[in-house]
């Protein structure tokens, strides 16, 4: 099964990101994206920046991330 987490962009360095979700940030490669943005939400998958996200639809994902990992009993930094 593979999992693709959407995260905020903050930092942007040539073909990587600082990539913030919900807290938890991580730097990821952004080759796959066409002009990504600090400040725009991506889909990361495997480290990878796969597709760019509207905020609402990630803000949404985000939510449902964090009511899956409670569910489960595990933190978020456990999901990502």
């Amino acid at each position: 099964m593979c999992l693709a987490i959407p995260g905020k962009i903050l930092d942007i360095n040539k073909n990587s990101a600082l990539v913030d979700f919900d807290g938890i940030k991580q730097n990821v490669v952004i080759a796959l994206i066409q002009n990504p943005e600090i400040g725009k939400y991506v889909i990361v998958h495997a480290g990878y920046a796969i597709e760019m996200m509207n905020e609402e639809e990630a803000l949404e994902a985000i939510e449902q991330w964090k009511e899956i990992a409670e569910d489960q009993d595990l933190d978020l930094k456990d999901v990502i």
